[in-house]
């Protein structure tokens, strides 16, 4: 009698590659780099080209291509290296349940933001986040440029531009007002203070923001400050006004707990729409997006909350 049919079992490959392989070519994708790579992965760019080559020997199929000074991955290398990704993700989570008698505690998060936002908004938040959902472990990545890193490297992205690609889901979480603002000492320099005095004060100045409209809108001569610090980061522009270095422009969201707190006060009446909005985006089935979700609708209540006040 012929031995049964074995049940039938999706092809194989000839073995698994090796998780430190995986682990390079997730890295060299996300940093388009072979060198970056290395750096993180605390390995040779030698090392790290081995196990390129060795994949797409055992795969064969191109993973990677120079453009420029980039390593981009290819369609096929960036599809795999987000299944790399996730893997990786559930294979942490797994052993961290494992460490703790099987029982699942903690749920992690990459999330990269806006310096700005983290410095000012964000960071002093977490405790409250915390409380609330106790077993979400995020780690934290900082972004300062305008355009957004790879949404794939990621969990969740908080950017100032939206990102618009199949599969992702983006929501605007700030539409902000600009105000001005400075500290109590600074006005105490300038006994009876009002608001035409304000180019009489040292001017902080923001790099993606000017104040001529800001300061048309107050009624006031729309003069750009010729002198004053320029920044890059509006969280560290906020912290040098709390310090009294100067009179500031600032989003409403990010000045609020100064506000609040009486480290800041605002100068006239006048609020402008901001042009620069916070989006939150993450992508769609991502084995972790039951923590996302939940993640997102705490923002939104903290956003509320500071928007109601």
């Amino acid at each position: 009698m012929a031995p049964p049919p074995e049940p039938h079992r999706a092809q194989r490959l000839p073995h698994l590659p090796a998780l430190q392989a995986l682990r390079a070519l997730e890295s060299a994708a996300r940093h388009r780099s072979f060198s970056r790579a290395a750096e993180e992965l605390a390995l040779t760019h030698s090392a790290i080209s081995h196990h390129i080559r060795a994949l797409e020997d055992n795969l064969g199929t191109k993973l990677f291509q120079r453009t420029g000074h980039l390593m981009m991955p290819t369609n096929v290398g960036a599809r795999l290296a987000q299944r790399v990704r996730d893997g990786l993700g559930e294979l942490e989570d797994g052993l961290r349940e494992a460490s703790n008698g099987g029982t699942p505690q903690v749920v992690r998060l990459e999330v990269s933001v806006m310096a700005d936002l983290a410095n000012a908004w964000l960071i002093r938040r977490l405790p409250s986040l915390h409380a609330a959902q106790p077993g979400l472990d995020l780690h934290l990545r900082l972004h300062a440029e305008i355009t957004p890193p790879d949404p794939y490297s990621v969990d969740v992205g908080i950017w100032h531009q939206r990102v618009d690609l199949p599969g992702f889901a983006c929501h605007n979480l700030i539409e902000d007002h600009v105000i001005a603002v400075a500290s109590p000492a600074l006005l105490a320099r300038y006994p009876g203070f009002t608001l035409a005095d304000l180019p009489r004060l040292p001017m902080l100045r923001f790099a993606l923001r000017p104040w001529r409209d800001w300061l048309e809108s107050a009624g006031l001569p729309g003069t750009e400050p010729e002198r004053g610090p320029i920044f890059q980061d509006a969280g560290m522009m906020l912290q040098s006004a709390v310090a009294g270095l100067g009179a500031a422009t600032a989003r409403l969201q990010l000045a609020h707990d100064y506000l609040a707190s009486g480290e800041l006060v605002q100068l006239g009446t006048t609020r402008i729409p901001s042009s620069l909005h916070y989006w939150v985006t993450w992508r769609e089935g991502n084995p972790r997006e039951k923590a996302i979700l939940q993640f997102h609708s705490w923002l939104q209540g903290q956003v509320a909350a500071s928007s109601g006040d």
